[in-house]
């Protein structure tokens, strides 16, 4: 927009408010003992404009109408750290835009509204504009807000959406996911209407955005709801600004959650697990928990924000983030008890009738479950704002020892059946990290106490702690036979893994854990086990790996020589 046009805007009309500020502004109105007049300050307007459902202040312009562009030299240089400032006290996304014309500069700060539900307040108190004044929201004003129900977006028809404009494929495979979900094979059978009618996205012969953005072809996504797409990244490291790889992904739900889950499963990686007589690798990210992630950022992202669903992928981490805070009702602390409502319930229903989610509420539980019993950090939605949920996901294994605690108790009989559901591996974790009063449901505490999981702590008749076997894998010597100790020989092969090594090399990488002799004697060992060779002589000695372990590297490498030395050593194998 340019100059000429925002001096044409009516403040109240066009929610925007003028303020000369040639050269300064109040942030946070301090120093001003009058509440009137103090709320008159940056703060206060953003929070009474956002009260509104959004809006603009600006700055260099005159506030009678026409506005006269008098330009302003506040926050010159600094507008990025303006915006995180405001982030960081309102907890808003504010994007500030500078606007140059005949040498006059003017800010023009873009407010987003608030969200559903819920009061953006300035010094305690919730704001709203009347006149030139910036008022206490009254009673009713602010019971109506409190009292809003987000509106099922995927429910709303889709004007001019035909079926015509529905990808046959994803039809396909909805109705044989349906089929199979449902234990019916009939229902692969029915026509496409019929299909379309039962799961409610056909409602009095026409189609609603659950059909488009679960079946629709891609032009027709891409003409409808543009920003209804997924975007993939991958970066080698971390601190890494560009990325390595990239896709954008605008196929209906039914194909796009598969193109996904390969663009993941391409870049997975492997962590191993060690603990005693164990040593194995498991996949960075789980095939359940990607999934579940990506289908819940789309069933709950505000697809009213005309922006995307990103997911950034690492090879230990993956960060998935959509647009939209959390869902009305649901906030960090209760994100694991309470059964959120998705902003697009018509699409989490034919998704949960379908077998691609959970049942609706309960994709975050299990997440978390998963993600736990592998032995990884749990979750976190920390990142997460009024207006952007973001996920993060870690991949290296935090506790092998409560990872295997739990598969101990597997019955080998039934491996397919599930040892613990999602309120006891949570319950467990907590009680671990030493959460005694925040387990939840005592019938599950009992139930598991019964099983011999837990144990009271002495004393307490509400305390707990896991079972003494898990505190043995946890702190006892991971032992190969009499012979090695597991944790030596992975220290000793990351040290050999860049080639030959000299003695006194390796004592300066193993130092924390070896001194000079335990060394000698650990690669005299390995030598005999044809897992390490050396050569030269005198100082002149170096050591290296053998074939083919000299081929391998981090815990690709000390997986297959653990491996390998087991299979002669090892007598705790059943």
């Amino acid at each position: 927009m340019t100059l000429v046009q925002l001096a044409q805007l009516q403040e109240s009309e066009d929610k925007v408010e003028f303020k000369r500020g040639r050269n300064n502004f109040s942030y946070d109105g301090s120093g001003n003992g009058n509440q009137a007049e103090r709320r008159k300050c940056i703060q206060g307007y953003i929070v009474a404009l956002a009260n509104e459902g959004g809006g603009r202040l600006i700055f260099g312009m005159e506030d009678e109408y026409p506005h006269v562009i008098v330009g302003t030299s506040f926050a010159e240089g600094s507008t990025g750290a303006l915006e995180d400032r405001i982030y960081n006290d309102l907890e808003i996304r504010v994007h500030i835009e500078e606007i140059h014309e005949d040498n006059k500069r003017v800010l023009v700060f873009h407010i987003p509204g608030r969200p559903v539900g819920k009061l953006l307040k300035f010094d305690g108190v919730a704001l709203m504009r009347i006149g030139e004044s910036l008022r206490n929201m009254s009673d009713d004003e602010m019971y109506k807000v409190l009292s809003e129900q987000e509106p099922d977006f995927s429910a709303r028809i889709c004007e001019g959406l035909q079926q015509s404009d529905l990808d046959p494929t994803a039809i396909t495979i909805m109705k044989r996911s349906y089929a199979r979900k449902q234990n019916n094979s009939q229902f692969a059978l029915l026509p496409d209407h019929q299909i379309l009618s039962d799961l409610q996205l056909l409602i009095d012969g026409k189609l609603n955005y659950a059909a488009l953005l679960l079946l629709g072809k891609k032009d027709v996504i891409d003409r409808f709801l543009p920003q209804a797409k997924t975007i993939w990244e991958f970066r080698y490291t971390d601190s890494q600004i560009p990325y390595d790889f990239r896709e954008v992904v605008d196929d209906p739900l039914f194909i796009g959650i598969d193109r996904l889950w390969k663009l993941v499963n391409d870049k997975n990686g492997s962590v191993a697990i060690r603990n005693k007589a164990y040593i194995f690798k498991t996949n960075s990210f789980h095939e359940e928990i990607i999934r579940e992630a990506i289908l819940n950022a789309v069933a709950h992202r505000d697809y009213r924000i005309t922006s995307e669903v990103v997911i950034k992928q690492f090879p230990k981490k993956i960060v998935i983030s959509n647009p939209g805070g959390f869902p009305k009702g649901v906030t960090l602390q209760n994100i694991l008890t309470v059964n959120s409502t998705p902003r697009s319930r018509r699409m989490a229903e034919v998704l949960e009738k379908t077998g691609l989610v959970e049942r609706s509420g309960q994709g975050v539980d299990k997440i978390f479950a998963i993600t736990l019993s592998e032995g990884k950090p749990a979750p976190s939605y920390e990142d997460s704002d009024d207006f952007q949920v973001t996920l993060r996901i870690l991949a290296d294994i935090e506790d092998g020892a409560f990872h295997m605690f739990l598969e101990s108790f597997k019955d080998p009989e039934r491996d397919d059946m599930p040892l613990f559901n999602v309120p006891e591996i949570v319950a467990l974790y907590k009680i671990k990290n030493g959460q005694f009063a925040d387990t939840g449901n005592y019938e599950i505490l009992n139930g598991l106490e019964k099983r011999g999981v837990i144990v009271r702590s002495s004393g307490h008749t509400r305390r707990y702690s896991l079972a003494e076997a898990y505190h043995k894998l946890a702190t006892g010597a991971e032992r190969i036979g009499s012979r090695y100790v597991v944790a030596e020989v992975s220290a000793m092969m990351l040290a050999l893994q860049s080639g030959k090594v000299s003695i006194g090399k390796l004592e300066d990488a193993l130092q924390s854990s070896l001194n000079r002799n335990q060394i000698k004697y650990l690669l005299g060992k390995l030598i005999e086990d044809k897992t390490v060779i050396s050569g030269g002589v005198g100082r002149g000695t170096w050591y290296a790996l053998a074939d083919p372990f000299n081929k391998l590297t981090g815990d690709t490498l000390v997986f297959e020589v653990v491996n390998s030395l087991r299979n002669t050593y090892d007598d705790t194998r059943s």
